[in-house]
């Protein structure tokens, strides 16, 4: 069975048909820049030549960097324009999209659901957390494998600020750090983190998920065992499109 996955970031808008038996791509993904400002409008146009380079015509699931409740109203926007919050995001991408049928998530949710069922925590019970560094912290959070939603732990408070502008993969490049000065950065967020939730596992994802081995060896003090994400930064299209199928049935 395939599906359409579109995972929305605050660099990126890719998506590709997700072959959801294998948890895999179908096909290879197609990338547009995330426009700037990032406003619904412009965003909307971005998702449509995503899904309109497939000639997709069935269920569409799409990530969204923020908290979403009731499945399609936007409460938060950190990494894109504060215009998305209270907006109906199924109802502007499925007008958008022709009327498609469209499922929107958390982004970091997505990506915590498809590496649960495919990848770095299937079969794991026990507290699990997936945190995703990207233009931001993405967070995911599993107990005995069911999701609790839209924990948003990258805003977090380290050293007088959200944490994800101290320790996200954009503030690595933004401040010129060394994999290791990073990962000093992230070694203090994954302890506080642990502090508060005690996780048995953390799934590092994300882009740096394919450069694990340049900063994990420098983590240390933390009693969670530590892995990167197996479906890496496809994770997002992957649970995206996921829930977009498990709406539709």
């Amino acid at each position: 069975m395939q599906i359409f996955g579109v995972d929305i970031g605050g660099s990126g808008i890719k998506g590709a048909p997700v072959d959801l038996d294998k948890g895999d791509l179908a096909q290879e993904r197609c990338k547009v820049l995330t426009p700037h400002p990032a406003t619904p409008d412009s965003v909307a146009d971005g998702v449509k030549q995503v899904v309109d380079h497939f000639g997709w015509s069935g269920p569409v699931g799409l990530t969204f960097p923020g908290v979403i409740t009731d499945g399609t109203h936007i409460r938060t926007a950190a990494n894109v324009d504060k215009s998305w919050i209270d907006t109906d995001a199924r109802t502007l991408f499925s007008e958008r999209l022709g009327g498609l049928p469209v499922t929107v998530v958390n982004d970091a949710d997505a990506a915590g659901v498809a590496e649960m069922e495919f990848g770095a925590g299937r079969d794991r019970k026990g507290v699990v957390l997936l945190l995703t560094f990207g233009t931001g912290i993405g967070s995911a959070l599993f107990v005995d494998g069911e999701l609790v939603p839209n924990t948003e732990l990258g805003h977090l408070e380290l050293d007088g600020h959200d944490a994800e502008k101290k320790a996200s993969s954009k503030a690595k490049e933004d401040d010129g750090l060394s994999w290791e000065h990073w990962a000093h950065r992230v070694n203090k967020y994954l302890a506080h983190v642990e502090m508060l939730f005690t996780p048995s596992l953390f799934i590092i994802g994300g882009g740096v998920s394919r450069k694990a081995d340049k900063f994990l060896p420098y983590i240390e003090g933390i009693k969670a065992e530590i892995v990167p994400a197996q479906l890496q930064n496809n994770a997002g299209i992957v649970g995206a499109a996921m829930r977009a199928a498990h709406h539709a049935k």
